[in-house]
């Protein structure tokens, strides 16, 4: 199944880092996070990538074009050929495609289409998050249904409370909500997704609001982990997950 990965922000929240990179080649540990989620994706079969490329584009592009996987692999130099004893992105099918500067995500799958018009399904990501979602029982659940859209319904990470109060401004109660979910990304689409897609539109607005009147969009409840990398305390988090090798995302190891 064809996976697109949406990689044209520009990753404002985390200028200082964004500013030398995209945030799809921001590291965890000494790998870009796009690489991560690229692993997630093959460890299930799904190694047929299509890269929605904008901000810095080129360097994303790069990084694949001078991929040496001698520099996190083991390997033998034998006469000046290199025999690797392991590998980690053979076999993927990369395509990278500029779709904008300014795009948002709705525009950006729109410049993908033709690349997708002949699936039965395809994934898709905004990759700059890792999870341990099983995308394999989330393909069961939607390919046994009728929707056009599912996505990963995820614990908030760091829950605020919610405030209510009446006209006057008089609070009535300020409590962290019970079961607080937002959209983890992690979509699984049908085709027919483009028909309900102007241009303009941003996917999870107008598009997904035109699902959910006909009951044609669906969420994955996930409680397991979900963290998105949006600033630069996200990438410390990540950044100590991985030197304590606490790592739920790569499910390649498990």
């Amino acid at each position: 199944m064809k996976v697109v990965l949406f990689c044209g922000g520009q990753g404002t929240r985390l200028r200082d880092q964004s500013a030398v990179l995209p945030k799809p080649l921001i590291t965890i540990g000494d790998r870009p996070i796009l690489w991560h989620l690229m692993r997630y994706y093959a460890h299930f079969g799904h190694t047929e990538f299509i890269l929605c490329l904008g901000y810095q584009g080129r360097q994303i592009s790069d990084y694949f074009l001078r991929y040496d996987e001698c520099r996190f692999n083991d390997f033998t130099l034998d006469g000046g050929r290199r025999d690797l004893h392991s590998t980690d992105v053979s076999g993927w099918n990369i395509h990278c495609l500029d779709t904008g500067l300014n795009s948002n995500i709705g525009q950006r799958l729109l410049r993908v289409r033709e690349l997708l018009e002949d699936q039965p399904m395809f994934l898709a990501n905004y990759a700059d998050g890792l999870s341990d979602v099983p995308l394999d029982r989330v393909i069961e659940r939607f390919a046994g249904g009728n929707s056009v859209a599912t996505f990963a319904a995820v614990q908030r990470p760091r829950p605020v409370p919610a405030i209510q109060c009446d006209t006057a401004g008089y609070v009535s109660s300020i409590a962290v909500p019970h079961d607080s979910r937002i959209n983890g990304g992690f979509f699984v689409l049908r085709p027919e997704i483009f028909a309900y897609i102007n241009e303009g539109e941003e996917l999870v607005e107008q598009p997904f609001a035109r699902l959910v009147s006909e009951a044609r969009l669906t969420a994955y409840r996930h409680d397991g982990f979900w963290q998105s990398m949006d600033t630069f305390a996200d990438k410390i988090i990540f950044d100590r997950m991985a030197a304590q090798g606490n790592c739920p995302w790569a499910v390649w190891r498990a």
